[in-house]
């Protein structure tokens, strides 16, 4: 039985329309404050230890609550905040948040920017050279179409690690696989990029995906990562949209069955504690 199963992708936050843009008519449960205590519930009942805690907004604040959070619920064991990469204050917000021991790493939603190369904007880059100087990670949180772009970006910062969120979330509900396929097995070519089995729930339809919807995507996945750069997130509440914790947390877990038990704790822990530096305890 592996120990000290980690989730490496949830959140939480106290809803106002405002802060989540995103958050749609056909997303109404969505809609209601989602804090540690629901959360923790959860983890505790599917034998997890922990999670790794993911911004939603795109507020310095986000990142001072989330952090937090992390001093009052010891579960939350990593912060993934968001900081404006693009912004001449960076460094004074790197210095202040490198300073709590939590602070992992930094994601961008840079599947709502408009530009399709918004990641190699100069402004961009030199935001992310500031995360590989003070030794963070960084969650890619792409669509299909911004796969090319991630190769480029990571093939520029060697020593930095990358992980792509959801899968880059491939097309599941229409149950196609290219180009998708071909171009994230192209970005697992680089080293330094992991990726996250979470999100693809989300991606299916909603009310009707089944378990085996989500397996070529898998395949695809553990094929072109291999076992130590992979990690299990649920992305919970987001999740709920098609099923409760369980229910979509199952899948994977069963999925990753095949693997040998070595495999199976790199996906389900060790990956997660040596990429985001966590101290599981």
């Amino acid at each position: 039985m592996i120990e000290n199963k980690i989730d490496a992708h949830q959140h939480f936050w106290i809803y106002e329309a405002h802060d989540y843009p995103w958050i749609d008519d056909q997303m109404k449960k969505l809609k209601q404050d989602y804090q540690p205590p629901q959360f923790q519930e959860e983890l505790i009942k599917a034998g997890f230890i922990g999670s790794v805690a993911i911004q939603a907004r795109q507020k310095v604040e986000e990142t001072r609550w989330l952090l937090s959070l992390s001093k009052q619920y010891s579960f939350i064991k990593a912060i993934v905040g968001w900081i404006d990469l693009q912004s001449e204050k960076i460094e004074e917000h790197l210095i202040e948040f490198t300073g709590e021991s939590k602070f992992a790493g930094v994601r961008h939603v840079i599947q709502d920017e408009k530009e399709i190369d918004f990641m190699l904007k100069k402004e961009f880059l030199r935001g992310i050279d500031y995360l590989q100087d003070y030794g963070l990670t960084y969650d890619l949180l792409i669509y299909p179409r911004h796969l090319k772009s991630a190769c480029q970006l990571v093939q520029k910062f060697p020593e930095l690690k990358f992980v792509v969120d959801h899968l880059a979330k491939p097309p599941i509900k229409e149950q196609t696989l290219e180009p998708w396929a071909t171009d994230i097995k192209q970005l697992a070519m680089y080293d330094n990029v992991y990726c996250k089995l979470s999100g693809m729930v989300t991606e299916a339809d909603w009310n009707r995906w089944k378990p085996i919807d989500l397996t070529p995507y898998m395949d695809v996945i553990l094929e072109a990562f291999g076992p130590a750069r992979i990690m299990i997130g649920s992305d919970w509440p987001v999740c709920l949209l098609a099923g409760d914790y369980q229910s979509v947390i199952n899948p994977v877990l069963k999925y990753i069955k095949q693997c040998s038990e070595n495999e199976q704790s790199k996906m389900l822990s060790d990956t997660c504690i040596s990429f985001y530096s966590l101290n599981p305890d």
